[in-house]
């Protein structure tokens, strides 16, 4: 994006990557199908960027999410809504969006070396100086970085570019995985009985060690053999990785299954149901209000056998169940790596970059964009929202300064 949009001021551009393939990580995203933007508000999206998205006002104003859509539509990629105001690739194809990138710094004219592994940046005066592992040094009079984060390193992004930042004078802060799956020592994932499972649009909520919530996500999550991940899971993980990093661990998380139901409600309904059939297994009375291995594990915490008929079932443990359903606590003991997560928290500091050029205030003629800055969002669109839109004004303003 840093590169079209340079070539586009007439800029002589040249595109460097260590891959034998552009967009690699493009390719792999959304599960194949490239979530390329969102539709939603721009305070919206802003707030779905709970990594300094603030900072992306100046950059908004520029280049926006809408200005994305308009800018694949015209380069021949139909877009289509999702749920959340996710926009995919009608095709569902995300080679679709890759090749139409590709098409156009070919229409530009860019110069793009594949293969070719940077060493290290010189900064000067008058030029940058790019010394690739070849020994080759290629003068440049302006210099993005946009090598990415430190997340999924099989797509390149390897963290080369903090020691580049920092060469230039920049503070890279502390990196820590943001949307990334977390691993529980509890016995009911250690014997696998969830492994597999879903529940669909509960609110997972994150406890701070005085058993307050610090932030709730309605949406769904799924159990794994080493812990939790899906949706939810991810939109909480860099509040649960934060505690982490304060020397809180564990960490107490809630499921809410039924989130728009009161617990008296429930019990309510429940102590009806089994009173209405006394003979009957509470199993086969209840069966549905949960997933089925879900429902056995919330039987089995509360005392209720899977042969107890309703009759024979106290009122304080059916009140344990319908509290568990409403309030299911458990713990979180780590998240995995940084390179299993999908975004990387932390970066060079926005504090040292010039909101609406993405220019660096250290170092003349040097910019940057992507996940390279301590910028982070939530999945669903929102952090190549923020990398496109970065690459996108980036490139804009390096080729204005080439000029100069």
């Amino acid at each position: 994006m840093a590169a079209i949009a340079a070539a586009e001021q007439g800029a002589n551009t040249l595109l460097i990557d260590k891959g034998k393939k552009l967009g690699k990580k493009l390719a792999i995203s959304g599960g194949g199908r490239c979530n390329v933007t969102n539709n939603l508000p721009q305070d919206e999206i802003i707030k779905h960027i709970p990594g300094n998205g603030r900072f992306l006002y100046s950059a908004f104003s520029v280049f926006n999410n809408y200005d994305i859509m308009e800018f694949f539509e015209n380069l021949g990629v139909a877009l289509k809504e999702e749920d959340h105001g996710r926009m995919f690739p009608a095709s569902n194809k995300a080679k679709d969006v890759v090749n139409a990138l590709l098409s156009r710094l070919d229409e530009l004219g860019v110069t793009v070396r594949k293969s070719t592994e940077v060493e290290t940046v010189g900064y000067g005066d008058e030029h940058h100086e790019i010394q690739l592992k070849s020994e080759e040094t290629i003068q440049t009079k302006s210099l993005v970085i946009s090598v990415g984060g430190t997340s999924v390193p099989h797509t390149g992004s390897t963290g080369d570019g903090y020691a580049w930042a920092e060469k230039a004078g920049h503070t890279v802060t502390e990196l820590y995985p943001t949307e990334v799956p977390l691993i529980s020592q509890e016995p009911f994932i250690q014997d696998k009985r969830l492994q597999g499972l879903s529940l669909r649009n509960v609110a997972l909520s994150v406890l701070n060690p005085k058993g307050k919530t610090i932030i709730t996500h309605r949406m769904d999550m799924l159990f794994t053999h080493f812990g939790i991940s899906g949706p939810a899971v991810l939109r909480c993980s860099q509040y649960v990785v934060k505690e982490f990093r304060k020397g809180n661990r564990p960490v107490k998380m809630v499921i809410e299954s039924y989130p728009d139901h009161k617990e008296h409600e429930l019990l309510e309904e429940a102590r009806a149901l089994l009173n209405e059939h006394p003979r009957k297994n509470v199993k086969n009375i209840l069966k549905g209000w949960a997933p089925e291995r879900f429902l056995d594990l919330l039987f089995e915490r509360n005392e209720i056998g899977l042969e107890d008929r309703a009759a024979n079932t106290s009122l304080e443990k059916l009140r344990g169940f319908i509290h568990d359903l409403k309030q299911f606590t458990f713990e979180v003991h780590d998240s995995q790596s940084i390179e299993k997560a999908f975004v990387t928290g932390g970066g060079v500091s926005v504090k040292e970059v010039v909101p609406n050029t993405m220019a660096s205030k250290v170092m003349p003629r040097l910019f940057f964009s992507g996940e390279i800055l301590d910028i982070h969002g939530y999945t669903g669109g929102y952090n190549i929202t923020s990398a496109l839109v970065t690459g996108r004004i980036a490139g804009m303003f390096a080729a204005y300064d080439s000029f100069g």
